[in-house]
């Protein structure tokens, strides 16, 4: 079975974020500003990360912004007294620079965060995740950007505030270390393999995993897959549930009303191949962390079947289906 760059990439997280939390020179951000977070893709779903993770240890006393990045580019509103932060990879895309250069333009303080690759950017605060990417299904450059963003949300937040969540972040490398123990989920990727669409839903910041995991499932293995919240997956999508389609249901940490035991139920009584993710006996696993860390290692599991999906089918993770016509030509037809 072939080996992908996207397995290098998955492995080699544990030691890019080690490294990371060895940083101690970055920006602090001011709780009493208006603050957004901007980025596409991959990148826009760890801003969104971020802004959890702010508004839930202000208690709602910080409550930021986050737009994709063309909005903000484009139409969003723009004063000087924002902070502005950008996270985009390869530092290299159109409408993230863009963001950067009206940003700085209306004076707004500004804060690029991409890989150590990346061309020099326009900001006052350029910080850099971890070199660039060997396979275009992004992986390392997510959990990089978060722990980045996690250490700058804590030195908005205060140290009282935020130790606990900084000291349950240095556990994560070991964490991730434990999910790379475990085999790899080959039978669920045959389960899985043939199934279209795949949905994948969870409870709150788990919400966040299923969409990003539905983008890698998209770039890794061409088969569609959508990213649900929970309750959001119960009102409507269930008159579309039926026999071929997969799913993927993240158990949440905390009491969420039993939805994802409704949800459950109601994806096997349509005929669905179901599987859960989660810290106890699942099918996907990842260990127990502090609650709002759950993006950064419960991604990992998902991020490992897309790679053994893909060795099934034969699709490529690493080129996104750049490397087969018609796409060849299609997607170098967009200028992103």
């Amino acid at each position: 079975m072939p080996e992908f760059k996207l397995d290098t990439q998955i492995a080699a997280q544990a030691a890019s974020i080690h490294r990371l939390l060895t940083q101690h020179d970055l920006p602090r951000l001011d709780a009493e500003r208006p603050l957004i977070l901007a980025g596409i893709g991959t990148s826009w779903h760890a801003c969104r990360v971020a802004a959890y993770w702010l508004i839930a240890l202000s208690h709602g006393q910080i409550r930021p912004l986050v737009y994709n990045s063309h909005d903000l580019a484009l139409n969003a509103p723009l004063s000087k007294q924002d902070q502005v932060i950008v996270v985009s990879h390869r530092g290299s895309k159109t409408f993230p620079r863009q963001v950067l250069q009206r940003a700085r333009q209306i004076g707004a303080t500004t804060i690029a965060i991409t890989s150590s690759d990346a061309p020099a950017q326009d900001a006052d605060y350029h910080l850099h995740t971890c070199p660039g990417e060997i396979s275009s299904t992004h992986t390392i450059s997510y959990t990089s950007a978060l722990t980045v963003l996690a250490q700058l949300v804590a030195g908005c937040i205060g140290k009282q505030a935020s130790q606990p969540f900084l000291d349950a972040l240095q556990e994560i490398p070991t964490a991730l270390d434990a999910i790379l123990e475990h085999p790899a989920p080959v039978q669920i990727a045959e389960q899985l393999a043939n199934r279209e669409p795949i949905l994948l839903a969870g409870v709150g910041i788990d919400a966040i995993t299923a969409a990003e995991a539905a983008l890698k499932i998209k770039e890794g293995t061409y088969q569609w897959a959508e990213g649900f919240e929970t309750e959001n997956a119960l009102h409507g999508p269930p008159a579309a549930f039926r026999t071929g389609l997969g799913a993927i249901t993240i158990t949440p940490a905390r009491d969420d009303g039993g939805r994802t035991a409704s949800l459950r139920t109601q994806l096997h009584a349509l005929g669905a191949v179901a599987f859960s993710c989660g810290s106890d006996n699942e099918d996907l696993w990842f260990p127990a962390v502090h609650p709002l860390l759950r993006p950064l290692v419960a991604i990992v599991p998902l991020q490992r079947l897309v790679a053994e999906i893909a060795r099934i089918k034969g699709s490529n993770p690493d080129a996104i289906h750049t490397d087969q016509e018609p796409w060849t030509s299609a997607m170098a037809n967009v200028t992103l």
